[in-house]
């Protein structure tokens, strides 16, 4: 399977002065972020909960788990992110996903292969979340599909970009409360037959571009639980923190 449309951007703009992704201002390497918007990305690094990789305040000790994953267990066994969703982390992602710049997956794509390298380690397949058929059609690409591609080029790790199915066309998540996130996503992912093979005994590293609350998450890594994965970690770019 070939890059998808827009990635190859990259080689056609080697010729030219490298700039900043998010404000175009002079870089010292292409495909990267200037100081100042650097700086303005809240990243997302140790002490955090084992299970969700929410920042704590302050360092409780290796392997703490948050009072929310002890509350609400995760389908999945970790989740990592690499950024706050806020600032520049928002408008990289809103580019990437609604202003045809698919070129930035490759910058965040390879921010995430860092950020998940605990994760990667024990992966043996990289599966995107995936876009209900209608949706694609209009949006044209997959986000997570994009940035699942370079986290696995990067990684030397299988790609899977099929292995899993949006059989249910739901509602946007946005404005919706957790259980209506969830309610909404019911049914919504399958593991087809013909797929099952790839997923069966592997541990599965599922990409997505933001972590909110988790349902899609959730919802995603029950579908491939039920196929036979032996474990589910998510990786993604940026993830909703709310302090306190």
């Amino acid at each position: 399977m070939g890059p998808p449309p827009g990635l190859a951007c990259a080689a056609r703009s080697a010729s030219s002065p490298p700039s900043c992704v998010a404000c175009k201002g002079a870089t010292a390497e292409a495909q990267g972020l200037c100081p100042a918007c650097w700086s303005g990305i809240g990243f997302i690094e140790r002490p955090y909960c084992e299970r969700l990789g929410t920042p704590f305040a302050i360092d409780l000790g290796d392997g703490v788990v948050s009072p929310a994953a002890i509350a609400e267990p995760p389908a999945f066994a970790r989740a990592r992110a690499v950024c706050r969703f806020d600032g520049t982390a928002r408008e990289l992602v809103h580019r990437l996903k609604y202003g045809d710049r698919l070129e930035l997956a490759i910058t965040l794509g390879r921010m995430m292969t860092q950020a998940g390298r605990e994760i990667l380690i024990e992966a043996d397949c990289v599966v995107p979340v995936p876009l209900h058929r209608t949706r694609l059609w209009r949006r044209r690409f997959n986000q997570a599909a994009a940035l699942a591609q370079v986290v696995a080029r990067q990684s030397g790790i299988a790609f899977a970009p099929d292995a899993l199915t949006r059989v249910k066309r739901t509602k946007q998540q946005i404005g919706l409360t957790r259980p209506q996130r969830v309610e909404n996503l019911q049914g919504a992912f399958k593991v087809l037959p013909s797929m099952r093979a790839t997923i069966a005994g592997r541990r599965i590293l599922l990409i997505d571009d933001v972590l909110t609350t988790g349902s899609t998450a959730n919802a995603a890594a029950r579908a491939l639980l039920r196929a036979g994965a032996s474990d589910v970690d998510v990786l993604t770019f940026a993830r909703v923190v709310t302090d306190g």
